[in-house]
């Protein structure tokens, strides 16, 4: 068992408090929160130690699980690991490219794991499909939510996009090659709403929307690659892919047969709705931190990935920014 105390324990907190006291191969110690009201409360509701400081708690365990705000993630983390405590890292991993390679500096001098908090991946609709996907092409990305001021305090890119990106450098083995982006304020003094569209090396195109001022709710990620089309609803959990047979089956007369546009040759479209696994993704995250651990594996999302993802965004960030100022003047 390994004993694990968290920090911070706002809103996304209080959610990775309770997921780990679901999990019997941890041992929740405690938490640290700056706000003495917000500790006294979190402490009682969950009857746990609230810490004094940060270095009390993290003194007393083996893991850390980092939920503060982005600009305290490398504060925390540094602290955490200069003491050889294995480290669970919300995303994005840090606020700025220089905090990244910096963190990643006292990591190499520590023999410890380090999670990041891409909990997408762990979404059941996307691991109903992930290994269906090979050589995507052509990817069509929505992320769009209602008004809520917790997470304005960064871009939509760096607090909804970043979401997506990591999960479309995942499935994308290829470097970026150009990147187009825009982005508004409509509430918020950064971006509001952005759209970006990324080409990459191989020649696979991908083209994403995040807002946080709309008025319905989705987290669609939908991807073409040869002879199938998927789509991954992750704010749903369901997920479906249509299948493309060079071969129709004329035997099966519930077949779906289409004639392509030589009027010569003729596809069958199969439907499949894989099994979604009723389960929570941010305690399968916590656990998956636990097997790396304890097996001695790397994370399912390494500090790298953390670090490619943070790169990526703060690349489409600049450029949104370089179009509002144009907007300006």
């Amino acid at each position: 068992m390994l004993r694990i105390g968290v920090l911070g324990a706002g809103h996304l907190g209080k959610i990775h408090i309770k997921c780990l006291q679901g999990i019997p191969e941890y041992k929740l110690v405690g938490f640290y929160d700056i706000n003495e009201e917000v500790a006294k409360s979190v402490a009682e509701e969950f009857s746990i130690k609230a810490y004094k400081s940060i270095d009390e708690m993290v003194s007393a365990v083996d893991v850390v699980d980092i939920v503060t705000p982005t600009v305290k993630h490398f504060e925390c983390a540094s602290i955490a690991l200069r003491q050889s405590k294995h480290v669970f890292l919300e995303k994005p991993i840090v606020a700025t490219e220089e905090e990244a390679k910096r963190l990643a500096q006292i990591a190499m001098e520590t023999n410890v794991k380090i999670q990041v908090g891409h909990v997408e991946r762990f979404n059941p609709a996307y691991l109903s499909v992930k290994d269906k996907i090979s050589n995507p092409m052509f990817m069509e990305v929505h992320r769009l939510s209602d008004y809520n001021p917790r997470g304005t305090d960064v871009p939509v890119i760096l607090d909804l996009m970043i979401h997506d990106i990591d999960i479309l450098l995942h499935i994308v083995k290829s470097p970026v090659k150009s990147i187009l982006a825009s982005g508004v304020p409509i509430i918020s003094k950064t971006a509001d709403i952005a759209n970006t569209r990324i080409e990459f090396e191989n020649g696979a195109i991908a083209n994403l929307t995040a807002s946080r001022i709309s008025m319905k709710k989705m987290r669609k990620f939908r991807i073409f690659q040869k002879n199938s089309y998927i789509v991954i609803d992750f704010l749903k959990k369901t997920s479906q892919i249509i299948h493309v047979l060079d071969e129709p089956d004329y035997n099966d007369p519930f077949a779906m047969i289409v004639e392509t546009a030589d009027g010569k040759t003729q596809k069958q479209m199969i439907i499949e709705n894989p099994t979604i696994q009723d389960v929570n993704a941010i305690q399968t995250e916590l656990q998956s931190f636990y097997n790396s651990i304890t097996k001695n594996i790397s994370p399912i999302v390494t500090m790298d990935d953390g670090i490619a993802a943070l790169n990526l965004t703060d690349r489409i960030n600049n450029l949104v920014e370089e179009s509002l100022k144009r907007v300006e003047l």
